[in-house]
């Protein structure tokens, strides 16, 4: 669990990515709203928050809400206050690039010198008109942790700040235990990015465990999972990457898997100097259902 805590602190903190924790692409109101959940496989002890303000590393949060509350989920000010209480420090998480993106994309470039929350509903009312063309490919983004030590431990760790200029409130799979997010020591781990409404309705980090459980090897279980994703009616599936799926098997072995072509994953193992890219399989969302999994 410090392994995949570790990784995932380093992502929220690179104000480079737009995707996840600090210089994470705000909501329409230009707020940065995060999630975060880790699982222990071990004991599928998890912990999750979503919809959090003013805490750079979510993840953390989460951690704490597994290890020291009776809870697996807080949202909003409730884990805010929890983090406050917890004595985590605040920290402001709308970077200038990132307010730039936002400014450009929802108000048309530098403020007006009007009351944002006094024109916020007509704000939204004009950017969603347009949604399809705001949630673009660079305004999706997840970091997916999985790590297994040598007693054959796994704990898996899922941090976003979700689809840029998101209904306030939104959240997606990635805090969602069995959607963005599962692991069990017995069978193995999953963890998902992209279009995370799809993950929440098929359930989709449990259903690749789950395939493993039932037999299935790891790639077979990870194919099994997109095929299930073709079932769904979604207006707003068609963007080139949808959904993305990494997972490990309990005998660490890694794949990945995508809705889009040439996507690819990373992974390290101990005797590894360096950590090496691959190339994730892929079932096209629009696949012809004939080509199941035998």
């Amino acid at each position: 669990m410090d392994a995949a805590i570790a990784a995932v602190r380093c992502v929220e903190d690179n104000r480079d990515d737009h995707g996840v924790g600090t210089g994470g692409i705000p909501n329409v109101l230009g707020q940065v709203e995060l999630d975060a959940s880790v699982m222990d496989g071990r004991t599928l002890a998890a912990g999750a928050v979503c919809a959090v303000k003013g805490y750079r590393h979510p993840i953390e949060i989460a951690r704490k809400v597994m290890e020291s509350t009776p809870h697996v989920m807080l949202a909003g000010a409730g884990a805010e206050l929890f983090a406050e209480w917890h004595g985590f420090e605040p920290a402001e998480l709308l970077t200038p690039e990132a307010e730039a993106i936002w400014r450009e994309r929802t108000l048309g470039g530098a403020p007006t010198g009007s009351n944002l929350y006094a024109d916020s509903y007509q704000m939204y009312m004009a950017a969603v008109r347009d949604w399809v063309t705001l949630l673009h490919d660079r305004m999706l983004g997840t970091t997916n942790v999985i790590v297994r030590d040598q007693q054959g431990d796994i704990a898996s760790a899922v941090s976003t700040s979700g689809w840029g200029f998101k209904w306030p409130g939104r959240v997606g799979d990635s805090p969602i235990i069995g959607a963005g997010n599962y692991a069990d020591n017995r069978y193995g781990a999953a963890a998902c990015t992209g279009r995370g409404e799809m993950a929440m309705r098929a359930a989709t980090a449990y259903s690749i465990v789950r395939s493993m459980r039932d037999g299935f090897g790891l790639e077979d279980a990870l194919r099994r999972a997109m095929l299930d994703l073709q079932d769904l009616v979604d207006p707003f599936a068609e963007r080139v990457n949808v959904m993305n799926a990494v997972a490990m098997d309990r005998e660490g072995n890694v794949a990945a898997i995508s809705t889009a072509a040439d996507t690819a994953f990373v992974f390290q193992r101990l005797d590894m100097d360096e950590p090496e890219e691959r190339p994730r399989a892929c079932v096209p969302l629009k696949q012809a259902r004939s080509q199941q999994v035998s």
